[in-house]
């Protein structure tokens, strides 16, 4: 299989894992504040930290299979030209607190998130 079919592959399985898990949030958390971005982003966040050290310093899996989960899967799965938007969005509304607050935890718990993971892989090698 090409690297490039991978990569499609898990992007298109990342892009429909983020829809679903977007829309799920906001049915159980509300459309008030951008949880389901916020969720993705961390969840993929800890998942590429954690895979990243597997997949290259304990699993020895193909080009294929490792650019497919961490490329396409993870990198669809994650967005950050939505977090964009939903900033402008909370920012046009003059929610400028939920604004600062949702800038914050995204940066500092997607690295937290990363980094826990990171380490979390390490641990297991």
């Amino acid at each position: 299989m090409s690297i490039y079919l991978a990569i499609a592959m898990g992007g298109s399985l990342g892009a429909m894992s983020r829809y679903w898990m977007v829309t799920t949030t906001h049915q159980w958390l509300g459309t008030g504040f951008p949880y389901g971005t916020l969720s993705v982003n961390l969840l993929g966040s800890v998942a590429m930290g954690f895979l990243s050290v597997l997949l290259l310093e304990r699993f020895h899996l193909s080009d294929e299979v490792r650019l497919g989960l961490l490329v396409g899967f993870l990198g669809s799965f994650t967005t950050f030209s939505t977090f964009a938007i939903d900033v402008l969005q909370l920012g046009s509304d003059e929610e400028m607190l939920k604004t600062i607050v949702y800038v914050a935890l995204s940066v500092l718990l997607c690295v937290v998130g990363a980094l826990g993971g990171l380490l979390a892989a390490k641990q297991m090698i």
